[in-house]
């Protein structure tokens, strides 16, 4: 029998309704999860959309719902410095795949600092790593930690991890996220990143008030508009500053937000 990824399908659990007024359920996507349920893909899936649309929610809900901590680390390594998460984690089922990996991983941008002090205070496997981390810059220390632990089977749930990388270094994730593929590994991430999301293979969900929709790289709205942008910054930034008085300007091209 062919081993199935960590996560075949997230759904709502009916026992742990959520209050259709209230945040996160007011937020399309994720209103939209609990409604039809999603078919989590093998290998990589992209969740592309604006802020506030809702992507870093549904990423952390999985990762939570897995066995994860909201402010990042491994399954090995849950630790809360203040509980800030939506409820959506307990009321989702994980349908889990036979036979797959049990471990996984969540690398969040914003509380990666916490997770560092969590593992100077908490050294587990003779890991020399982890008590220099602090004095790294905050990419490379994103760096090390891709190195270290994303090398196997499991799912590894990201939160805009291009946040702290440059341009190289996005290739670098790219590469890494590949690599743990091909080990068998699946992949959730939330991005605005356009060159992250052109990852060969990967599964692209366009996030908005639409919900969840599936779509092509191509015919992201953050594609299109970086592309823009790159090809002409006047057309953008003469609606944003007054050439004279450096003032905010008017609104930008049409579609631009």
């Amino acid at each position: 029998m062919q081993r199935q990824p960590p996560v075949v399908r997230v759904s709502h659990d009916p026992e742990r309704p959520l209050d259709p007024a209230r945040w996160p359920m007011t937020v399309p996507a994720v209103a939209r999860l609990v409604a039809d349920g999603l078919d989590l893909a093998p290998g990589v899936t992209f969740l592309v959309g604006e802020n506030g649309s809702g992507k870093s929610t549904l990423v952390e809900a999985v990762a939570v719902a897995y066995g994860m901590s909201p402010e990042g680390g491994s399954t090995q390594a849950v630790h809360s410095t203040r509980p800030s998460e939506s409820p959506l984690a307990g009321a989702l089922r994980l349908q889990r795949g036979v036979g797959s990996a049990r471990w996984g991983f969540f690398l969040r941008a914003e509380t990666m600092h916490g997770w560092y002090t969590f593992l100077e205070q908490h050294p587990t496997g003779g890991r020399r790593l982890e008590p220099v981390l602090h004095e790294m810059s905050h990419g490379e220390s994103f760096l090390e930690v891709l190195g270290s632990r994303f090398d196997g089977p499991g799912l590894y749930c990201l939160d805009e991890p291009e946040a702290a990388l440059s341009f190289t270094s996005t290739l670098t994730l790219m590469g890494v996220l590949s690599d743990v593929v091909r080990q068998g590994a699946q992949v959730l991430c939330a991005t605005h990143s356009p060159v992250l999301a052109s990852l060969p293979g990967a599964t692209l969900l366009d996030v908005g008030e639409w919900g969840l929709r599936e779509t092509t790289w191509e015919d992201l709205q953050l594609v299109q508009h970086w592309r823009s942008f790159l090809a002409g910054p006047g057309r953008y930034l003469r609606h944003l500053l007054d050439a004279e008085t450096g003032e905010a300007g008017g609104a930008g091209p049409a579609g631009y937000t």
